[in-house]
């Protein structure tokens, strides 16, 4: 179902920046960044959304107050 694909997007591509740096020091190999048995057009869309959440939260930066 398309939902279902969009949700494990979005759960891989929020962890793929910790898996990332878990790959870069040599831990985590068995769990892999990017899940590509789930290809797809919904998982693609939920993996990049997952993906850009924490720089989109650092872009927006501190409000004027």
């Amino acid at each position: 179902m398309w939902w279902q694909d969009l949700l494990w997007g979005l759960w891989n591509g929020v962890t793929a920046w910790i898996v990332f740096i878990a790959h870069v020091f040599g831990a985590w190999e068995r769990f892999p960044v990017y899940d590509v048995d789930r290809v797809g057009n919904w998982y693609n869309l939920g993996f990049l959304l997952g993906a850009g959440s924490p720089v989109l939260g650092l872009l927006r930066g501190r409000g004027k107050g």
